[in-house]
């Protein structure tokens, strides 16, 4: 009975090597044999291949032009299947032969390899001691070939196969048990601990969202730890049967050999990442020692000669960013494959990608360094740019921003601002302030000095308007039908523009109401029954506000 489950057993092992095509016969040329082949060969260029059976490595031997190391390799190696298949004995007669080409070695009577004076010049030992070396590892090779197909080899086989199997189902069922448990702490724990962040954010930060997030990630680990279960569950299953070991250590090794090379460089970059860390370290309170400085400088307690406040975080930026690049230049040495020549690269084609897109980006960085720092515009002021007015709310190195006095924001470019003429309405030039300015067209039967008196009392009634120095008028022009009066008055508020000059606009119309002067200027579209000439005097009085 036993025996029938073993041979059961033993057809289910079979029928797992049969999936895969690499079974008790000769290795076929794999990338792997020829990876091997590449980094065996010699220094003459003579390549050699590794001798494989049952996934074990036996011994190198050298190739030709006419017969290449893997082919030969391919040789040897069914050779010693076909003498290990050939009985059970528990025992290899391994005999040497001398010959014309070298030492042939002998397999139970059966030709194996010839070991030749150019094996052992590569080899660099005397042909007689790499012959023994090599029939010892022919013998060991034939003995573990029957011996892992005997009945016990197959049974112990299938016991580790049922012991992983068994570990694979534990696996598994912890691994959707605490996914499932998980699941129900995390949304318990989130929406304890995130309900009153809710709340005051008024849902713009949800606690539902939160939750899946975490949940992602959490289900991600899970999900690769399962993956990486069955893939290691199936490798140690081929494992277990000598006809697919060859092919679990290969599956293996494209896991196992790239996570340890990771591991490994990770290792030997521990050095580099502790002066990495000590780079950044110093950068990083170099950095918060300058933002204590400048913001003394920015509260007055230290003065720079005619530092003015606004520069002090365009400057601090300035400072922070060169520190940074001279942090960067100091640490690319030490960077994980900054020697190789893929990051190399890397470096130039992204250097050639800034410096063929970015011609626009630099110029205005440069611009806004000469805007800071030319005091033409300062954060505050009242400027005309083009058809855009507004007080300056913030200067960037690549654009100014604007409120407009509909409270707009507006964005210029500091290549726009640079190099176009800007109107500062808040900068003042002397003692006097901004002189605001209107015109109005009066026809020419009025007395001219009665209308400057109006102008002026207008202007005397605005507020924000200045007394000293006095307002004054000037004659803009003789129209067709009208004088143009124009009406210049001082104000220190750049600001308030828009407001002064509508009151300034108001109280002309008041003025002149009063007086029964009539601002509006007709068209003549015919002659008058008298000519419109102003009287040859005014008396010099104004009228009375009501």
């Amino acid at each position: 009975m036993m025996s029938h489950i073993i041979r059961g057993l033993s057809c289910l092992g079979l029928c797992i090597a049969l999936l895969f095509p690499a079974t008790a016969r000769a290795q076929s040329t794999t990338p792997e044999n020829q990876a091997a082949e590449v980094a065996a060969s010699a220094d003459d260029g003579v390549f050699r291949a590794p001798v494989i059976v049952d996934g074990s490595e036996l011994f190198l031997v050298r190739g030709s032009t006419a017969l290449p190391g893997t082919e030969r390799a391919e040789m040897v190696a069914s050779r010693i299947i076909a003498v290990a298949v050939s009985n059970t004995s528990d025992k290899v007669d391994i005999t040497f032969n001398s010959v014309e080409l070298g030492e042939e070695i002998l397999a139970d009577g059966e030709m194996i390899t010839i070991v030749t004076h150019a094996d052992a010049e590569l080899e660099q030992l005397e042909p007689a001691v790499l012959t023994k070396l090599q029939g010892d590892a022919i013998r060991q090779a034939i003995l573990a070939y029957r011996t892992a197909r005997t009945k016990e080899a197959r049974l112990h086989s299938i016991v580790v196969v049922a012991a992983w199997t068994l570990a694979f189902i534990v696996l598994t069922s912890l691994i959707f048990w605490l996914r499932r448990r998980l699941k129900i702490l995390i949304n318990t724990l989130v929406h304890r601990h995130f309900a009153s962040v809710e709340s005051a954010t008024n849902s713009h930060v949800q606690a539902d969202a939160i939750a899946a997030l975490i949940r992602f990630g959490v289900n991600f680990v899970l999900f690769s730890i399962l993956f990486l279960g069955i893939y290691y569950y199936l490798s140690l299953i081929l494992l277990s049967f000598a006809e697919t070991r060859y092919v679990a250590q290969i599956l293996l090794t494209y896991v196992t050999k790239p996570v340890l090379n990771i591991l490994i460089g990770f290792f030997l970059y521990i050095p580099n990442l502790i002066t990495l860390a000590i780079i950044a370290f110093i950068t990083s309170y170099i950095i918060k020692g300058l933002r204590v400085f400048f913001d003394a400088v920015e509260a007055g307690t230290f003065v720079i000669g005619d530092f003015e406040r606004h520069w002090v975080n365009p400057t601090f930026n300035i400072v922070r960013v060169l520190l940074i690049l001279i942090a960067i230049v100091f640490a690319f040495p030490y960077m994980p494959g900054s020697d190789s020549a893929a990051f190399q690269g890397l470096t130039l084609l992204v250097g050639a990608m800034l410096s063929l897109g970015a011609n626009s980006v630099v110029s205005n960085i440069l611009s806004g360094l000469f805007v800071i720092y030319r005091r033409s515009t300062s954060i505050g002021d009242r400027i005309k740019i083009g058809e855009h007015t507004g007080d300056v709310v913030q200067i960037k190195l690549m654009e100014t921003h604007l409120k407009s006095i509909k409270n707009e924001l507006i964005s210029i470019p500091n290549a726009q601002l640079l190099n176009s003429e800007v109107i500062n309405y808040s900068k003042k030039i002397d003692g006097n302030g901004l002189l605001l300015h209107t015109t109005v067209g009066i026809g020419y039967e009025e007395t001219p000095a009665k209308i400057e008196a109006m102008l002026i009392e207008a202007a005397r009634r605005t507020k924000d308007l200045k007394t000293r120095p006095a307002p004054f008028v000037l004659w803009a022009g003789l129209a067709d039908y009208a004088i143009n009066y124009q009406i210049n008055a001082y104000t220190t508020r750049g600001t308030s523009i828009p407001r002064i000059k509508s009151d300034l606009h108001k109280h002309i119309v008041a003025v002149f109401n009063e007086n029964k002067v009539q601002i509006m200027t007709p068209s003549y579209i015919a002659d008058t029954e008298e000519p419109k000439i102003a009287e040859n005097e005014w008396d010099g009085e104004l009228a009375t506000k009501n």
